[in-house]
């Protein structure tokens, strides 16, 4: 065999072995550029439990997915301080950086976001948005007690020092004002504090700017790298979205609204169970937003008054006297329950929304008053009397006489003319009935 024919099954064997080591090398490079992602999680609105929730699903994924970084993209008017607290403990306690991120342009971080924008590993901003205005309220919105102020904003500063401890006099100076004296402050202002690290248009300009930064987890600090990194975005579930849809007090109006009045619907005309079913959804679900939201109870009693006045108008007609009575008591009732005085302008329900309710429901009932006062006035048909005009099935050939079932009843019956045969399975219409003894006709369909 010539030297060069034995030495080619070699160099084919070689030429596979460097594909190989080529390919290895290829695949572990694009795994070390895209292998740790960065974990996006986007908090908008009210802090409330399913925000909490959501975040704590979040920091699991990006713990389970080893993430390089942990994006929270911030918008709140602020929460509970029992909320906060566990957010604040969540984020401290991620084992990967979490940047928390207030953004896009228009955002904010206020009352209890603030706190969670510095409980951070790192604390961004994006332009036109603002934090601060962190002054303690109670539950329910309303103003605290000087005593019970003054707890609880000792407390919120002293969270708010060490948290911010490490980023100098300034910004621990300004984090406080935001608590005692509601102070807020720009971007470029808590930029220039200290109290965040960067401003950044949006999550790819953040990330881009954290590149090669050093990020402080208390125990252990860590060098970012996050050059051509995979941005995933964990998006909320639909039940985590419906819960928190559920902290909107025009929606949480509306679902009242709607489980009010299909329950008079079927209360008006029981026997079916489509508006009963969608009445108590509808009311459930109202009943989990007012435990969420601050509202001053005592409204209820006027929602509560205002369905005992339509039940009581719709058994007794007054010729929508009551029905107007309720309507104002139901208007007056969620003005009470959501716009209390000290409640957050943010969580008030719309006054034009809550007036043109009153008015939907006020045509709605109307309407069921006529239907109801209508079937009052029309003569009861009961007995033998009811089957006229009925139709039935012959189940016995009528030549004259023979069985039809009406009903759901089998009578004995003769056909109309006399001289007409009508074979059994036919269908006929009652005329008239003589003792136990129906007198019918031929059904025409058309006529019919």
């Amino acid at each position: 065999m010539p030297r060069g024919a034995r030495f080619m099954p070699r160099l084919v064997l070689v030429g596979i072995a460097i594909a190989l080591v080529g390919s290895t090398v290829a695949v572990g490079g694009a795994q070390t550029s895209n292998g740790a992602p960065v974990v996006v999680l986007e908090i908008e609105g009210p802090l409330t439990q399913a925000s909490a929730e959501y975040l704590d699903r979040g920091l699991a994924i990006a713990a389970r997915d080893a993430a390089a970084l942990i994006v929270v993209r911030l918008d709140t008017p602020g929460g509970s301080i029992d909320v906060m607290n566990r957010m604040v403990q969540s984020i401290r306690g991620s084992r990967a950086p979490v940047a928390v991120f207030v953004a896009p342009r228009g955002a904010m971080a206020g009352s209890a976001g603030t706190i969670l924008v510095l409980a951070g590993h790192v604390a961004a901003m994006a332009p036109e948005t603002a934090l601060g205005a962190a002054s303690p309220v109670g539950a329910q919105g309303e103003d605290l007690g000087e005593t019970l102020a003054a707890k609880t904003r000792e407390i919120l500063k002293a969270t708010a020092r060490a948290l911010a401890g490490w980023r100098g006099e300034t910004a621990v100076a300004l984090a406080e004002s935001t608590i005692d004296e509601a102070a807020a402050a720009s971007a470029e202002e808590a930029l220039a504090a200290g109290m965040i690290d960067v401003i950044a248009e949006d999550v790819e300009g953040l990330v881009a700017a954290l590149d090669g930064q050093r990020v402080d987890l208390g125990s252990r600090s860590v060098v970012l790298t996050l050059e051509r990194v995979e941005i995933r975005t964990v998006a909320p579930t639909l039940i985590e979205q419906l819960l928190q849809a559920l902290t909107n007090p025009n929606l949480v109006f509306l679902l009242l609204s709607l489980g009010v009045q299909a329950l008079l619907i079927e209360l008006s005309s029981p026997g079916g169970w489509v508006a009963g079913f969608v009445g108590v959804v509808a009311l459930a679900l109202g009943a989990y937003g007012l435990g969420v939201l601050p509202v001053n109870w005592f409204g209820l009693v006027f929602v509560a008054v205002a369905f005992v006045l339509f039940v009581l108008d719709l058994k007794a007609p007054t010729h929508g006297a009551l029905t107007a009575a309720g309507v104002g008591s139901f208007i007056v009732g969620a003005l009470v329950l959501f716009n209390s005085p000290g409640t957050p302008s943010f969580q008030r329900v719309s006054v034009p929304l809550v007036v043109a309710m009153g008015a939907v429901m006020a045509g709605v009932f109307a309407l069921l008053l006529t239907f109801v006062l209508r079937a009052r006035r029309q003569p009861v048909a009961v007995g033998t009397v009811a089957l006229i005009g009925r139709v039935g099935e012959v189940r016995q050939r009528l030549a004259p006489a023979g069985q039809v079932q009406v009903a759901g009843e089998l009578w004995a019956a003769e056909i109309e003319p006399r001289d007409e045969v009508v074979e059994e399975g036919a269908r006929v219409e009652v005329l008239d009935v003589e003792g136990l003894r129906l007198r019918v006709r031929r059904w025409d369909r058309k006529a019919g």
